[in-house]
């Protein structure tokens, strides 16, 4: 099996890795989360490169390619800790809206794919704990349109989006998976107040939304299929992500463990130390591994694709631990300043952690999924 990237693949790296050298240094990073963490204009300079149109089919302006080139991207922003919506924005709205009536998708795929509009997925509320089917945010018919009323937590880039892609309750109860539908709810149709945006601890912004009789145009009223497939392809591309941001923050503690001396010398050379090290790079390999995996069962059907997700999200969940803490503790006390780069990556891999599942939770979305075979897999 050849797991050699093409040149195309290959091509399209090097240009993000180039945009990401040249324009996203980490002083502008800093003095974005600073100001609040507004990533619009971020977004729309990677519009510039194409990738807001990477996953919008190309009879709607984008690019039209697929998993793997999406993971390229992603791993590469995340190596750049680049702060902007891509795979909210880029990936899972795209996959959300495929499922939309004609006329939904020709009026807004094409918008998303020139970044004109940022649409984003508020799905997660209070009680839910990451379970897609809690859904209590209710849609009801009015006339020839929908009216929704719920509301939707840490909604990411929010106050920066122009539309939401909402799941609400048509029918059935709270934890059902059945009777939950998709809807697009614009944001200029909402009333002040109803979007509330804030920074986040990684230098992005989310924000909490609050349905009120809103205005909604329906994607699809049978969702939940819909709605699980576009969070395993965010899962993929956060999973891609996290290997980036793992690759570089070894390199920077390894490029650490070369200058710092101890006793006059370099603390590379200390055992101990380069057995901790070793440690960290067969983690960040494993996470690596599994990222890959996860993008390559994308295109399997559902039953396959959830469990090889979930079980890339646990080894990605431990990884992305391992290496966050012993990266920082090889730097000691600058390894946690907020002048430091490390310190940066270290807090998005926190946040990471909490993105469409934690680690525990995937872990159970795994035990579910293999009953049948008690733990050996076929």
């Amino acid at each position: 099996m050849d797991f050699d990237f093409t040149d195309d693949q290959q091509s399209l790296r090097d240009a993000v890795q180039r945009w990401v050298e040249r324009a996203f240094t980490f002083e502008r990073r800093h003095a974005l989360a600073k100001a609040g963490g507004a990533t619009r204009p971020v977004y729309a300079e990677l519009a510039e490169l194409g990738l807001s149109g990477l996953a919008v089919p190309e009879n709607h302006g984008g690019m039209g390619f697929g998993a793997v080139e999406a993971m390229v991207v992603a791993e590469e922003l995340g190596r750049g800790l680049v702060n902007a919506p891509f795979v909210h924005g880029a990936l899972v709205a795209p996959a959300l809206l495929a499922a939309a009536p004609a006329a939904v998708q020709s009026a807004w795929l094409p918008r998303i794919a020139s970044a004109e509009a940022l649409v984003v997925l508020a799905h997660q509320e209070r009680a839910a704990r990451y379970r897609l089917a809690h859904v209590t945010t209710r849609a009801t018919r009015r006339g020839e349109g929908w009216r929704l009323d719920g509301a939707k937590s840490i909604v990411p880039a929010g106050d920066e989006a122009d539309a939401f892609v909402v799941p609400a309750r048509i029918g059935g109860a709270d934890n059902d998976t059945a009777g939950i539908g998709l809807f697009l709810v614009e944001k200029s149709t909402l009333p002040a107040g109803a979007v509330r945006g804030y920074p986040t601890v990684d230098g992005a912004r989310a924000a909490e939304l609050k349905l009120a009789a809103a205005s909604a145009t329906l994607v699809t009223e049978d969702g939940h299929a819909t709605l699980e497939r576009a969070v395993d392809i965010g899962i993929a591309g956060f999973a891609a992500e996290a290997v980036g941001v793992m690759d570089r923050l070894v390199s920077l503690t390894v490029e650490y463990m070369n200058t710092r001396r101890q006793f006059g010398v370099a603390i590379s050379s200390f055992q101990a130390l380069r057995h901790r090290i070793a440690d960290v790079k067969m983690q960040l390999e494993l996470g690596r591994s599994m990222s890959y995996f996860a993008t390559l069962k994308l295109g399997e059907p559902a039953p396959q694709r959830r469990r090889a997700v979930s079980q890339a999200r646990v080894q990605l969940g431990h990884s992305m631990r391992f290496v966050g803490q012993q990266c920082v503790q090889l730097h000691g006390g600058i390894g946690v300043t907020d002048e430091y780069l490390g310190s940066h990556y270290f807090k998005r891999l926190t946040v990471l952690e909490m993105v469409f599942g934690d680690t525990q939770h995937h872990l159970g979305e795994v035990a579910a999924r293999m009953q049948d075979t008690a733990g050996v897999f076929a």
